[in-house]
């Protein structure tokens, strides 16, 4: 005789424990993978800022200080 239950166990309290810290988990790594993509982009751009103002600080030295940045 077939049967009308479903073949799953019953749902109990520790398997709702674990479904539910697991989604916890997956949920708390995918905000912390994009923080971290929005914390490496931000470096870069500060790196890319860094070298522009090295550039023009050696500009302003060549130009007004009359010699040539030591730092190469």
């Amino acid at each position: 005789m077939p049967s009308d239950t479903f073949s799953a166990p019953p749902p109990t309290a520790t398997n709702y424990l674990q479904s539910m810290t697991d989604w916890q988990a997956a949920v708390d790594r995918k905000l912390w993978l994009i923080g971290r993509q929005r914390w490496e982009a931000m470096a870069a751009r500060q790196r890319s800022n860094g070298a522009v103002q090295r550039e023009l600080m050696d500009q302003r030295i060549c130009r007004f200080g009359g010699a040539v940045p030591l730092d190469g």
